[in-house]
């Protein structure tokens, strides 16, 4: 054991709260004992430290490094030291490791900050956000945008990508979506995103992957970009081939040819609007939506104007709201353009007819009674439309067995009627004859499939009985196909359990009793559009096999529209082992690629005016994340 070293307090003279932590240390000189003035000694550690007059940077420094959790007391205050105690002041002394458990949590969530909320890497070059972030941890040092570019989110992507891998390794079946877009800087992407079934039949939708397209927008290009992904991501499933749902385009068809994907089914959304457009094409009505375009451009380019309509409105007690301008390329815009202007027509007529804009006015034309007829009746014509593509859009629920049933609704709705007028009867004609002939035979073949499969929708009621009978015999080869190919692989003991759900062998071969949703007392939007051709009807008892399910399934009750039919299907999956696998493969296929498009907005607030030079690799990573990402 070390003799204890001797101190000297310093001097009641020195004010430095770092002397109470330091005095001089005793040394011998000529057989006596004085203080040495040239170093000072640590009273905690007993190291020394040399010493020049009045200067204590040294010893403050260490006390920094090596007693930081120790309180420098304030000149003038009396203050107790308690070993092993963090006080205020000592919390705001030295820095954070950047290695260091807090450091780490604050940058990560920096990262996530970035990807949630689709900030710009340079947010931590901001003299605000600095701020903050001083005033909330002191001891904190911000990394450089390069360090949360190069390693913080490509750590979290790979995070990401990890779970996103596992939810698609689950996966029995796995469809995909694709479209491409053009950031700011007008590089072309091209985006692939996924959706699966999983085995609480639930619909999860993951964004796999944004790729440049540098070269031209072919379907050669695209198709290498669709074979990459199902390569990257595993795709492929060994009784079960990938659909792939598209626009229309003429370069999709090649794509997903050239790229061997076995079922391609276009966006019945796209094919709504492709149908509409042609519809407002015609002259009348492209006319009528001219005259109201004008009227709604003059009050958004008039302050004056706008100002006379707001007074209008109160006058007249009518809603304030604005006049909308239509897209072009949106025709739901030119239906909510035309319905504003029929719900402000008298506040429109009074406006124009007012002596502060009257004279700048001239040439813009109210609607007269017969086109406010026309208007009016378009509307009426076109709103189930918009009702079906909003209905097409969600992404928790099966959409791709609505198809059948809404393509049939349209086409009921466009039947001529002989109180028609002119322009509502060529617009009818035109979208009717734009509607039909858009699927090929297989495709709807297979959509008829995916419609029987739905239990809301298994009756079938827009075709007669002989179709009917004719769409579950394709049910049933391709159940007897499925358990074939599983008979097959048990035989070769190639068949893994990923396709079976642990539950079966806990329910057995007994039925679970059907509980059907109570119907909501207001009727919901797919209510409106199919709640008069589709009804509940009695269950009855059934037989043997494949044929036993088939036959069982179609004596089983209708489910109300407003039923989830994936909860449904795992609620009798027991019932039927192999038309719940079929279920669970077609309906995980969406109607639209909504999901796809609903990146461009995303990458639209990451891809900036100010972030247009954003490397495509970042851009990738920042849209995988923010679709991804699980914060909770």
């Amino acid at each position: 054991m070390e003799n204890e070293v001797a101190i000297e307090d310093a001097p009641a003279t020195f004010k430095s709260p770092v002397w109470r932590h330091f005095g001089f240390p005793i040394v011998d000189i000529n057989g006596g004992r004085v203080a040495d003035k040239t170093q000072t000694i640590c009273k905690h550690c007993k190291r020394t430290l040399p010493y020049t007059a009045a200067n204590t940077s040294n010893m403050q420094s260490h006390m920094q490094r090596h007693h930081s959790e120790l309180q420098l007391a304030v000149p003038g205050k009396r203050v107790t030291l308690l070993k092993g105690q963090a006080t205020l002041t000592s919390a705001f002394g030295p820095k954070l490791l950047p290695s260091s458990a807090r450091a780490t949590a604050i940058t990560r969530d920096i990262g996530i900050f970035m990807a949630v909320d689709m900030r710009p890497f340079s947010v931590v070059e901001n003299e605000g956000f600095r701020r903050l972030l001083h005033t909330l941890e002191p001891k904190y040092t911000i990394p450089s945008r390069v360090h949360f570019s190069r390693t913080v989110l490509p750590k979290l992507y790979e995070e990401s990508k990890a779970t996103v891998v596992q939810t698609l390794k689950e996966a029995e079946t796995i469809a995909i979506t694709t479209d491409g877009w053009s950031s700011r800087n007008t590089q072309r992407y091209i985006t692939v995103t996924a959706h699966v079934i999983n085995n609480d039949w639930e619909m999860k939708s993951v964004a796999l992957q944004t790729r440049p397209l540098f070269e031209s927008h072919t379907g050669l290009n695209i198709a290498e970009v669709l074979t990459a992904a199902v390569t990257e991501w595993e795709l492929q499933r060994a009784n079960h081939g990938i659909a792939i749902v598209t626009d229309n385009a003429h370069n999709m068809d090649v794509a997903v040819r050239e790229a061997g994907l076995e079922l391609h089914i276009k966006c019945f959304a796209h094919t709504i609007n492709l149908a509409t457009q042609a519809g407002l094409r015609v002259v009348r009505i492209s006319r009528l939506l001219g005259r109201v375009r004008r009227v709604a451009a003059f009050f958004h380019r008039s302050t004056t104007a706008a100002a006379v309509l707001t007074s209008k409105q109160k006058q007249l007690q009518l809603p304030p709201h604005k006049l909308i301008m239509d897209v072009i390329t949106r025709w739901n815009s030119s239906l909510d353009m035309l319905e504003r202007y029929l719900e402000q027509q008298e506040a429109i007529a009074a406006s124009l007819a007012s002596p502060q804009i009257k004279h700048n006015a001239r040439d813009i034309d109210t609607l007269d009674s017969s086109h406010i007829r026309v208007a009016e009746d378009l509307v009426k014509l076109l709103k189930p439309l918009k009702t079906a593509t909003t209905v097409l859009c969600d992404e928790k629920t099966p959409t791709v067995s609505l198809i059948v049933p809404l393509k049939s609704m349209i086409q009921q709705s466009m039947a001529p009627n002989e109180d028609d007028s002119t322009a509502i009867a060529n617009t009818k004609s035109a979208i009717l004859n734009n509607i039909s002939g858009r699927y090929s035979e297989d495709v709807y073949h297979c959509l008829l499939e995916c419609t029987a499969l739905d239990p809301r929708f298994r009756a079938l009621p827009q075709l007669d009985h002989g179709q009917r009978e004719a769409v579950f015999l394709r049910v049933q080869d391709k159940a007897k196909q499925l358990e074939q190919n599983q008979i097959t692989d048990e035989e070769t003991g190639a068949r893994g359990a990923a396709g079976e759900d642990p539950t079966d062998k806990e329910q057995g071969a007994a039925r679970a009793e059907l509980q059907v949703e109570e119907p909501s007392s207001k009727r919901t939007a797919l209510e409106d559009l199919l709640g008069d051709s589709f009804s509940a009807e009695p269950a009855d008892q059934s037989i043997q096999g494949v044929e036993r399910e088939i036959d069982m399934y179609k004596r089983e009750a209708s489910i109300p529209l407003t039923s989830c039919p994936l909860k449904w299907w795992r609620d009798n999956r027991s019932q039927y082992p192999l038309l719940s696998q079929l279920a669970k493969a077609y309906l995980s296929i969406p109607a639209t690629p909504v999901p796809s498009e609903r990146v461009f907005s995303t990458a639209g607030d990451i891809v900036t005016a100010q972030r247009s030079q954003l490397l495509p690799e970042n851009v990738d990573i920042l849209i995988f994340l923010k679709k991804n990402m699980s914060i909770s």
